[in-house]
């Protein structure tokens, strides 16, 4: 007698590739945000500080 465990499931084999497509598209979207995150870090890590603001005088 065969082996149920091993018989092709179709609805499975549909229900994986839905979720390896949808597991793919998630990885993309945090790997793009963590790559805006260190590009923006380094940005702000290389440029010049922003000037202070001075005190302003009361007349």
């Amino acid at each position: 007698m065969a082996n149920p465990w091993l018989k092709k499931n179709p609805f499975m084999s549909m229900w994986l590739s839905t979720a390896n497509r949808v597991a793919g598209t998630l990885r993309g979207q945090a790997t793009a945000q963590v790559k805006r995150q260190v590009k923006a870090a380094i940005a702000e890590a290389i440029s010049p500080p922003a000037p202070k603001a001075k005190p302003r005088r009361k007349h």
